[in-house]
């Protein structure tokens, strides 16, 4: 049986809503069960000019055979709030930025400030969906020589391994807080939680252990 089936039967019983005494055993506390088809984007998200379809990605970034290759997106809050989070492919390895505003030029900024503290050969591309905070991702290209890639419109879960981490990511951060009042030292010590957690994908060990790795790897 597998865990699709465990959900839809769940969700069946309780027409379509688990009972509020069930929420606190989820990870993600979340009430009604979607699709995976499902968006809450507007019908103007995904005009990106220039955009490079992930169809052109390197297939070493597909496979996870090689660090370096990113996912990004942007985890929002109330009064206009958000971060950026970012899941490194092959470590699960978690960055979060602060972000003052969700207008491109703001984002870029932060992501090229945030990219150049990084070892070029730990941050070869990143993966985003078809938000507008990344309109201007040619600049951020051009800044850092990092090659940007975009889902297909309306997919999500093409960077499957960051919409997961967002979902952790409320653990910390559960929807409707504002983030505008937390600092980017506790961003980075949420990150080290997660970052610390064991994970089933990788053998139970940590994003943090593999990331070393990586890192003594290039050194």
């Amino acid at each position: 049986m597998s865990h699709e089936t465990i959900y839809r039967t769940l969700y069946i019983q309780s027409r379509g809503a688990l009972k509020k005494e069930l929420l606190t055993h989820l990870r993600r506390t979340r009430a009604m069960r979607r699709s995976r088809h499902h968006t809450q984007k507007t019908e103007n998200h995904g005009r990106i000019v220039g955009a490079v379809s992930i169809s052109e990605r390197p297939a070493t970034a597909a496979d996870r055979a090689v660090p370096g290759h990113w996912e990004g997106d942007l985890v929002f809050g109330s009064h206009n709030s958000q971060i950026a989070t970012l899941v490194e492919r092959q470590t699960r390895y978690v960055m979060l930025v602060k972000v003052a505003s969700k207008d491109t030029t703001t984002v870029v900024d932060a992501l090229i400030g945030h990219a150049r503290h990084l070892p070029r050969e730990l941050y070869r591309s990143l993966t985003w969906d078809r938000g507008k905070e990344l309109a201007a991702h040619r600049r951020f290209t051009l800044a850092t020589h990092i090659q940007v890639y975009f889902c297909d419109p309306h997919k999500p879960w093409q960077r499957g391994s960051n919409e997961n981490t967002n979902g952790l990511l409320r653990q910390y951060l559960p929807k409707g807080l504002d983030l505008s009042g937390i600092s980017q030292a506790k961003l980075n010590s949420i990150a080290k939680q997660l970052n610390e957690r064991p994970r089933k994908t990788l053998a139970y060990e940590t994003p943090a252990e593999r990331y070393r790795q990586c890192v003594a790897s290039i050194s």
